[in-house]
């Protein structure tokens, strides 16, 4: 029958080499995983002769069910291969990672009977015999060289993944044959069944100790590093203690030093210029004595060449006192456009008597020279200083060559003489003397500096130029070599206004007067000083009230009374300063015309320098004409 043929064809050993087939093709094609039987698959019989009767319909369709019943019966075949493949790797891949020393043994437990299978690496780890491999143990006999510490943390640890299932990582430490404690790492996984029960925990054991001893050595080099730091910022805060004790007691010294270097300056001053002022006041006091005496004999014809001898030496008097300001720069200086060429010029008389027929004095101006916008006074006194340090630089005469010229100062210039860059005009003083060293420039400018011996210098001179060339934005410098003289020059900068020629001819004007009879309230804590300035404004036709501190002032300014001008000193008794108090009078009178009389400008109580709308600042001692013009000037605002 047909059902026998067909039994016959499809019978076991067919079977098993179909399969073997058909395993062998997808083992040349394809990855075990992917393969599957393809849909069209089936076995077909050869077409028969005697199978053309009635049965074959029947015959074929059990032929159909058995083609399906064998795709199923090859699918699961392949299945099982892939399988059993896969499965091959993974244990190659233990296999390596054995072999390597990463995994040192495995194990195997069972929950449920408390049976507990290692392998031989396992019960070498475990300081177990290696006899007891493959053989199932209770795990506290398992256990049973665990370090007495680790015990606790890793019962919980077992139960915690025997109560949730899944993964497990502990470390803990086992002894071994050789009586010593090892750092383990014991990967594993607990599955269940069906029912949600632990039937197994396998797992393997990695040998960390050497990375423990790593993370040990690590941990004790950031202990140690972090020791180290709080040990720095101990010594830090140690040494900031220090360094600032020694700031302290390093600003103590200097305040001493400095103190130090003030009585010493006392001391060089009364030394170098008691002598000069000595010498003033004598002439001043004797001419006075003169003229009186000449009045009570009623000898007038003499009094005018005394009072010019007192005036001149006044006036020597007060330019000492601003050289010395000057360098303490507290001079208020009154600068204005000047030609530098004709200032030297008219110097050159002056100068060449003060240093002497043995001493040849040339001035070479330049043509164009720009202008300079300086105080005249102190630059005369700048020059004629530079010209007498040149004639003490020759002892046995020799020449001084007075020259200017225009100068712009680039980029490196500026740098080199440590000034701004620009353009300059510049008044240079040459001697043909014995020069200076290196390290006598070095400290030229210091104050009271001198290479001069006692008693016949004070180390001023050029520390009172330098101060007047900074406050006229300008610089000094000094060229010399020893043997080959020196050149000193200073370093203006250009104005670009012009100069009033007028101004230069010193021509005298009588003084303005009054005609409106104006009041004038005038505040000085110096009698002499109101005297004065009060017997001059009544000459002049003006009124004149007095007070003399700040208190009275400000009392007499808070009245209804008219007043036309305030003539006020700066320093001040009565608790309020000059402009304090100006400032407070402005409050009920904001268009008071205030003139400030003062030795020396102190910035701070003029504002820095910025004086309001109708005030005006004039420095002791003035002229009589000087002020004469001031307060006109300042009471029609001009």
């Amino acid at each position: 029958r047909p059902k026998a043929v067909v039994a016959n064809f499809f019978g076991t050993s067919n079977l098993m080499m179909l399969a073997i087939r058909l395993m062998s093709k997808y083992d040349e094609e394809t990855s075990p995983k992917t393969a599957a039987i393809p849909e069209n698959f089936s076995i077909e019989t050869m077409s028969q002769p005697h199978l053309q009767h009635q049965d074959a319909l029947q015959d074929a369709e059990s032929l159909r069910i058995e083609n399906s019943r064998l795709r199923s019966d090859l699918s699961d075949l392949l299945a099982l291969r892939a399988s059993e493949v896969e499965t091959r790797e993974k244990i190659e891949r233990v296999q390596i990672a054995l072999e390597a020393g990463a995994i040192v043994g495995t194990w195997n437990w069972h929950p449920a009977n408390d049976i507990f299978i290692f392998d031989e690496g396992f019960a070498y780890v475990f300081g177990l015999s290696p006899m007891l491999a493959h053989v199932g143990h209770p795990i506290d006999e398992v256990l049973v060289n665990l370090h007495p510490e680790d015990r606790p943390g890793l019962d919980a640890a077992i139960a915690e993944a025997v109560g949730r299932g899944g993964a497990y990582v502990h470390h803990y430490r086992i002894k071994r044959s050789d009586n010593k404690y090892y750092w383990v790492e014991a990967h594993g996984r607990v599955d269940y069944d069906a029912n949600g029960i632990p039937v197994s925990f396998p797992g393997i054991v990695i040998d960390i100790n050497d990375r423990r001893g790593l993370e040990a050595e690590r941990n004790r080099a950031i202990t140690e590093l972090r020791e180290s730091e709080a040990r720095i910022r101990e010594m830090n805060d140690t040494l900031e203690h220090r360094i600032s004790i020694a700031l302290e007691e390093r600003a103590k010294v200097e305040v001493a030093l400095r103190q130090s270097q003030k009585m010493e300056a006392v001391g060089q001053l009364t030394g170098g210029l008691a002598h000069d002022f000595n010498n003033l006041l004598t002439g001043i006091s004797g001419s006075l004595e003169m003229i009186k005496s000449n009045i009570q004999q009623g000898r007038y014809q003499s009094i005018e060449r005394y009072s010019d001898a007192a005036q001149g030496a006044a006036k020597r008097a007060a330019a000492l006192t601003h050289r010395l300001l000057a360098f303490s720069r507290q001079q208020t200086l009154e600068p204005k456009p000047t030609n530098v060429n004709r200032l030297a010029l008219d110097m050159q008389d002056l100068i060449q008597r003060t240093v002497g027929p043995s001493i040849q004095v040339e001035v070479v101006g330049a043509s164009g020279l720009w202008t300079a916008f300086v105080d005249v006074s102190q630059l005369e006194n700048a020059l004629l200083n530079l010209c007498i340090n040149a004639r003490d630089a020759m002892p046995d005469g020799g020449k001084i060559m007075i020259e200017t010229s225009n100068k712009f100062l680039d980029e490196s210039a500026s740098v080199l003489h440590h000034i701004d860059k620009g353009q300059y005009l510049s008044l240079c003083v040459t001697d043909s003397g014995i020069g200076m060293s290196p390290e006598v420039i070095a400290r030229a400018f210091e104050p009271f500096f001198t290479t001069k011996p006692l008693g016949e210098g004070t180390g001023l001179g050029l520390s009172m130029i330098y101060g007047f060339a900074q406050q006229s934005g300008g610089q000094v410098r000094i060229y010399s070599e020893v043997g080959h003289g020196s050149t000193v020059c200073i370093y203006l900068p250009r104005h670009q206004g012009l100069v009033d020629e007028a101004t230069l001819d010193q021509i005298p004007v009588p003084m303005p007067r009054s005609e409106q009879h104006e009041i004038v309230l005038i505040v000085d804590d110096e009698p002499t000083i109101r005297m004065l300035l009060s017997d001059v404004l009544e000459q002049l036709g003006y009124v004149a009230i007095e007070a003399g501190d700040s208190e009275e002032g400000l009392k007499i300014l808070q009245k209804d009374s008219r007043i036309d001008l305030l003539i006020t000193d700066v320093g001040l008794p009565g608790g309020m300063n000059g402009r304090q108090m100006a400032d407070a009078a402005r409050v009920s009178r904001p268009d008071l015309k205030v003139l400030f009389i003062t030795g020396y400008a102190e910035n701070s109580i003029l504002s820095n320098g910025h004086l309001g709308t109708g005030m005006a600042v004039l420095t002791k001692p003035f002229a009589l004409e000087t002020i004469a013009q001031r307060i006109r000037s300042m009471i029609e605002g001009k």
